[in-house]
């Protein structure tokens, strides 16, 4: 059990050794999440879950059936429910899924993902392009990596532009939806 304040909202954690960062929420999900503001309403996508500090606190701002929550991982999946139980924000969406791939739910406000890093750039490009697609429009694409170039270029192409935050070694992405297609078709 970990506990964290994460946007002066005090939660705790229940993680696996078979998780991503079980011994506290990860770095780069915090720097994620210190450019984030969540408001009342929002619907928000935690892509990637984990064992859910992004949807949870998600949750805990905004409401609990406003969040969707998926990963691959059915453990973390299994995870992540228990910690929206245990920190009182039972009514979240949490589902197995291989990126966009088992989702249906579209029209989000904010898309919440922190990609693998030793991935090859095909997780995250699904992410980026299928993320645009289940977008509202002027809804928010956020992305953190310790990478620049390559997220740069893909979220500028698909995006039509985005805004780029250094925060402790990481780069934190908001990439908005303006348009309804992409702003390159390449």
């Amino acid at each position: 059990m970990i506990s964290a304040t994460i946007q002066e909202v005090d939660l705790r954690f229940e993680t696996s050794p078979k998780l991503f960062s079980p011994g506290g929420v990860d770095e780069g999900t915090l720097a994620m999440l210190s450019r984030v503001v969540f408001e009342p309403g929002d619907k928000v996508l935690d892509l990637g879950c984990g064992y859910g500090p992004v949807g949870v606190l998600a949750a805990a701002l905004t409401s609990p059936k406003q969040v969707w929550m998926v990963d691959s991982d059915p453990l973390a999946v299994e995870v992540a429910m228990r910690n929206l139980a245990l920190n009182g924000a039972r009514g979240a969406h949490c589902l197995v899924s291989d990126g966009f791939r088992g989702l249906t739910e579209s029209g989000f406000d904010k898309i919440l993902v922190n990609p693998p890093y030793h991935a090859d750039f095909s997780v995250p490009k699904h992410m980026i392009e299928k993320g645009f697609n289940r977008l509202a429009m002027g809804g928010r694409l956020w992305m953190v990596t310790k990478r620049d170039a390559w997220y740069r270029n893909k979220l500028t192409a698909i995006f039509g532009g985005v805004r780029a935050d250094a925060v402790k070694g990481y780069v934190v992405f908001e990439a908005v939806k303006k348009r309804a297609t992409y702003a390159n078709h390449a």
